[in-house]
């Protein structure tokens, strides 16, 4: 499966176009995270939790994606986009939210 987010693929000609394709994933962090997460914004630094949550995400958004495409018969997945969403659950914590989405097309 090819996924670019580019809008064509170089000398591979788009044959026909399968639609809107999205991928979702909603991990949650953990108090832990948050709390390290807090301590990093107040003294600078990589948070090295957060980088995994957030790769995980978008690797499970990004399958997600390519699984809709072959459903719908398309072996590409162009001008791909992907969004992040912190959402906030209170006192407990955070969920990390990653949507992707692109257009589902078969390539010569």
């Amino acid at each position: 499966m090819i996924v670019s987010t580019t809008n064509t693929i170089e000398e591979r000609p788009i044959r026909a176009d399968k639609g809107i394709v999205t991928g979702e994933a909603i991990l949650g962090t953990n108090i832990f995270r948050d709390l390290i997460a807090d301590i990093r914004d107040i003294v600078g630094g990589r948070s090295a939790s957060y980088e995994s949550v957030l790769r995980e995400a978008r690797e499970t958004a990004l399958a997600q994606l390519q699984d809709e495409a072959r459903r719908v018969g398309a072996n590409a997945v162009i001008g791909v986009d992907t969004d992040y969403e912190n959402i906030s659950t209170g006192s407990s914590g955070s969920m990390l939210m990653v949507l992707a989405s692109g257009t589902a097309v078969l390539v010569a």
